[in-house]
């Protein structure tokens, strides 16, 4: 199993104060993990350019692009200017070539699995994207970078189903929002609710057919989800039978991280991928892109990241 692992320095350039979890420590803390696992040489390491005008534009309004561009600090302001987009998101100089590098990744792998260069992909890539909406920016997320490559993936590649398998501790909503019209996407997920970002999706069961996003309540552990994924995702996927998966994955949901109160161990997260790789064996060619999205305890960010890319490489 070649799988191949993105990532660039520039998803290291966006930084949003010393206080904030959503840093380029954790991209640090997850290669570290990789080199003290052992795992680095069975993993191909790839980067990509960044993503352009149009790939954003195909999800996200021309406006919410202005957006970031305009409210840039200065190169020369000096470190520690930032411009807030809202309570908990913020630009600094260097926040554009950031988000843009990050898209621009996740769309490279999406080519290189199509291709056939590749089998599979997990991004190392900040900012996330699940929250990012399709006219502005929100929870820590610019853009959004899976929405993106499975656009592309349409676009440019011409797949027809698609679907998109989210494991963050919070909703999805910015993904939720660009693919809930589209039937040729399917969404499963989980999350905890109530609990940010409390939208549409998080607080009923939506009316539509290819959003499955299940709300689950604090400190629900690995054995319930690991039923909702046997009872509901796993024949969700069968029955739409996806050409490509792509993976939202967060792994804030680890008991470890306070950012929030359910108890996924690594475990869990090698197995919802395992089951995943059968899926896509079966009908999508075993083609996953896999991206980063939330994970803010270090420690337990890492090991799970590194069970993650174990399982998608076979190597356990």
């Amino acid at each position: 199993m070649t799988t191949a692992f993105y990532t660039h320095p520039d998803c290291r350039l966006h930084e949003m104060g010393a206080w904030h979890p959503e840093s380029p420590a954790r991209l640090q803390a997850i290669e570290d993990q990789l080199i003290a696992s052992r795992i680095e040489r069975f993993i191909e390491y790839h980067d990509g350019a960044p993503a352009t005008e149009a790939m954003i534009t195909a999800v996200h309004d021309a406006g919410s692009l202005d957006f970031v561009t305009r409210n840039l600090p200065a190169i020369d302001s000096g470190p520690g200017v930032y411009f807030a987009i809202d309570g908990d998101t913020s630009l600094n100089a260097f926040s554009l070539q950031a988000a843009l590098r990050a898209a621009g990744l996740a769309v490279a792998a999406t080519d290189a699995v199509i291709a056939g260069h590749v089998e599979n992909a997990f991004c190392a890539i900040r900012p996330p994207g699940h929250h990012a909406r399709q006219s502005t920016p929100m929870g820590f997320c610019l853009f959004n970078n899976v929405a993106i490559a499975v656009r592309h993936a349409m676009a440019a590649h011409g797949l027809e189903r698609i679907a998109i398998v989210d494991f963050d501790v919070h909703h999805g909503n910015g993904t939720e929002e660009a693919f809930r019209d589209d039937p040729r996407v399917l969404m499963v997920s989980f999350f905890q609710y109530p609990f940010y970002p409390c939208t549409e999706g998080a607080v009923l069961p939506p009316p539509r057919p290819n959003m499955l996003n299940q709300p689950l309540p604090a400190y629900t552990g690995g054995d319930v989800v690991r039923k909702l994924v046997a009872d509901v995702w796993l024949p969700a996927l069968e029955a739409h039978r996806p050409q490509m998966i792509f993976i939202s994955a967060g792994f804030d949901a680890h008991r470890e991280d306070d950012m929030g109160q359910m108890c996924l161990v690594e475990a869990d997260y090698a197995w919802i991928t395992q089951q995943v790789m059968r899926v896509a064996a079966t009908h999508a060619q075993g083609r996953i892109v896999s991206c980063l999205e939330g994970g803010y305890d270090l420690s337990s960010l890492a090991r799970s990241v590194v069970a993650h890319v174990k399982a998608l490489a076979q190597l356990d």
